[in-house]
């Protein structure tokens, strides 16, 4: 995969904290050099299929309360975002329902600080993959 133009933490934005938790701004897809997807809230024109038919961003019941986050679901967290997170939990070493724990406890911007200061690269400053072990600006480990 060909990065684009290097991301920096200063360039995450609330917008990107997808419903479930997770900050779009670290999706391998947002990074990419030709047609980077702008983030679950943003247009679906160059998302990933799956994104755009996501059932948890399309969910019901965040629908009907006017929520935006899933920490707000009286069912929260539910079957399907459980699942999700115990495969990020796993193969991506972050967890969306303590993320939108943190939400929930620190608020949106605490939490989008913390953000930029724990993606940040060691080496070369760029924002890291959340789906790549290595920086993709620079090679670098990140863990």
């Amino acid at each position: 995969m060909i990065v684009g133009k290097k991301v920096l933490p200063e360039t995450l934005i609330s917008q990107l904290i997808a419903p479930c938790g997770m900050n779009c701004g670290l999706c391998l897809a947002y990074h990419r050099k030709k047609k980077p997807c702008v983030g679950c809230n943003g247009d679906n024109t160059d998302k990933p299929r799956h994104c755009v038919t996501c059932r948890i961003k399309h969910c019901d019941e965040l629908k009907t309360a006017g929520e935006a986050f899933c920490f707000a679901c009286g069912h929260f967290p539910c079957q399907r975002l459980r699942r999700l997170d115990t495969r990020y939990r796993l193969k991506y070493r972050m967890s969306l329902v303590e993320n939108l724990r943190n939400l929930q406890e620190i608020g949106i911007e605490r939490f989008m600080a913390l953000e930029k200061k724990r993606w940040a690269c060691s080496e070369c400053g760029g924002v890291l993959c959340v789906h790549e072990a290595n920086c993709l600006y620079c090679g670098h480990d990140r863990s």
